[in-house]
């Protein structure tokens, strides 16, 4: 078992019911829904123009209900990124690690992250296809 020290406990707890909170909203409310709750993107709103992080709502409530087709048509490189960003968090509250070599330099590297995030932000804007099929829905 991982022992946490009570700060971590805390955190852990505290993130945990607000990931259990941010599911029982995704489950409940649907993103495509005029009358949804759930708020839009603002930089696709004032530009026309999709962000690295459009989709990222309808991905969720997607994911949440089974669908990782509809999913990955919203924003593939924000599902894809998932996975990592929960190893990364076992490994900061666990601190012990799960990924070693290069695949965890690969994984981890925040840079390449910020430069997939560029790319994708990018591409996804491109009028032909195969880019168009990264812009959302």
């Amino acid at each position: 078992m991982i022992a946490l020290d009570a700060r971590r406990k805390v955190i852990a707890a505290a993130l945990g019911a607000t990931a259990v909170a941010g599911v029982a909203l995704l489950y409940r409310f649907d993103p495509n829904s005029a009358a949804s709750p759930l708020p839009g993107c603002i930089f696709h709103a004032l530009t026309g123009l999709y962000c690295p992080g459009c989709g990222m709502t309808r991905m969720l409530h997607a994911l949440v209900h089974g669908d990782i087709a509809g999913a990955a048509s919203m924003n593939v490189l924000a599902l894809l990124g998932l996975p990592v960003l929960a190893l990364f968090a076992f490994e900061q509250f666990a601190q012990r690690r799960v990924l070693e070599g290069a695949v965890r330099r690969i994984a981890f590297d925040g840079r390449l992250w910020i430069i997939a995030a560029l790319l994708f932000g990018v591409l996804r804007n491109l009028p032909w296809a195969p880019f168009s099929a990264l812009a959302p829905g």
